[in-house]
């Protein structure tokens, strides 16, 4: 079986990493030149016979703190079929509870518990109803106002847009709200959209959430789902995301990227981008720069 090692840097001026492509090259006694995907910022090496669990620790030791992600992979099958996508610091740059939390003067307070529910320390179905419950009474207009908050994660769109030119069939699934997921997914052209449903009472947030809540074992379920509704294996998906209750879709996917992720969640994946925006995943992939849309 062939490997690939992928680097990607989100560097402004890229030099380490020709540097770093050089000095790993001649360390590892790479056969072929370097394929630029991106002249300065996105490069394949192909491993040839060299093991790739050693390649890629050599890589890291050589990168050292530069900003720059390893991804060594198989060749076979680089190009996914189906994207499973978290929504929350992956797609958007927010944590939609968070916002909501500032129209009663909480933010601090649920920030703390969505990062620890997200770095796997709290149960998330009961952080979920914890903090849900302190936006009981609020006014259904606060989630229009916490809707303009929304910031999409740099390379989102162009991810997106790239996909659906290649016939990628693409689902967002996420623990946080329709309300902002639906309109998301419709502005991105996602395929698919699953997530949780606030429930809604004369006009106000009950502070509940309605049955059945999207959870970790959701987020590998609609996974499988939709691959076998394409009629491929698990193996053809790339899945992307930051919080624990990202991992097990990501452990399950071929390519399962945790996404400027969380410590424990960072630790647990095989895969993982601290520092490309999200056209890193399209890099991984073997994406060039001319097959980047950017819409």
């Amino acid at each position: 079986m062939g490997w690939v090692m992928t680097l990607i840097t989100s560097s402004a001026t890229h030099l380490p990493l020709s540097r770093i492509v050089h000095t790993l090259a001649s360390t590892l006694g790479v056969g072929s030149a370097p394929d630029w995907l991106v002249p300065g910022a996105a490069c394949d090496l192909l491993l040839d016979s060299i093991p790739p669990a050693e390649a890629e620790l050599t890589a890291r030791r050589i990168a050292g703190d530069a900003p720059i992600d390893i991804v060594v992979q198989p060749v076979a099958g680089r190009r996914k079929r189906l994207l499973i996508a978290d929504m929350e610091s992956t797609i958007i740059q927010n944590e939609m509870l968070d916002e909501l939390a500032d129209f009663v003067g909480l933010r601090r307070h649920v920030a703390e518990i969505t990062r620890r529910a997200m770095n796997g320390e709290l149960d998330f179905a009961a952080a979920l109803a914890e903090r849900v419950l302190l936006l009981k009474g609020l006014p259904v207009s606060v989630l229009d106002q916490a809707a303009t908050r929304i910031r999409l994660m740099p390379g989102a769109a162009a991810l997106l847009a790239t996909l659906r030119r290649a016939g990628v069939y693409t689902a967002l699934v996420s623990g946080g709200f329709t309300v902002f997921a639906e309109p998301l997914a419709a502005r991105l052209g996602f395929n698919r959209v699953v997530a949780n449903r606030l429930d809604i009472a004369n006009g106000h947030i009950s502070g509940t959430v309605a049955a059945p809540i999207v959870t970790r074992d959701t987020k590998h379920d609609v996974l499988a789902e939709c691959a076998a509704a394409l009629g491929v294996d698990p193996d053809a998906a790339i899945a992307v995301g930051d919080g624990a209750n990202d991992l097990p879709m990501l452990l399950q996917a071929g390519l399962g990227v945790a996404f400027h992720a969380k410590p424990a969640v960072a630790a647990a994946a095989r895969f993982r981008l601290d520092h490309a925006d999200l056209t890193g995943l399209l890099y991984a992939q073997g994406y060039r720069h001319g097959e980047i849309v950017r819409p």
